[in-house]
């Protein structure tokens, strides 16, 4: 089994850009399609950008873009670059892997911590 650990979050001015990285562990972390979710106080979850295996991507209208998903499979890391951040965009932020389809549902059984991304003035 795969696991997924979110770091790169923090304070921004709006119009400014963040990194979010999405590091796994498991050797066959190639294999699993990414997303990016967030959530953001008194919402639901949401996906706001998804990279198949293949290197595919997806995104969110509210993010498209503006946000960028990539991926190194040497690294076994997953990136979110942000740029033009919103005070709107402000959420905590969770990856998470499986099946292309298993992103696209976002329903597992475990989340990590997340990380906060906050866009203010």
């Amino acid at each position: 089994q795969v696991q997924l650990v979110e770091s790169g979050g923090g304070l921004v001015q709006p119009g400014g850009s963040l990194r979010l990285s999405c590091a796994a562990s498991g050797s066959i972390f190639s294999v699993y399609a990414v997303g990016w979710y967030r959530q953001a106080p008194g919402k639901q979850r949401e996906l706001v950008a998804r990279i198949t295996s293949g290197g595919s991507t997806n995104y969110a209208d509210s993010v498209k873009g503006r946000f960028t998903i990539s991926r190194d499979n040497a690294k076994n890391t997953v990136y979110l670059q942000m740029n033009s951040l919103k005070p709107e965009d402000t959420a905590v932020y969770y990856c998470n892997g499986g099946s292309a389809l298993t992103v696209l549902a976002g329903r597992y059984d475990a989340w990590g911590q997340g990380t906060q991304v906050t866009v203010s003035s």
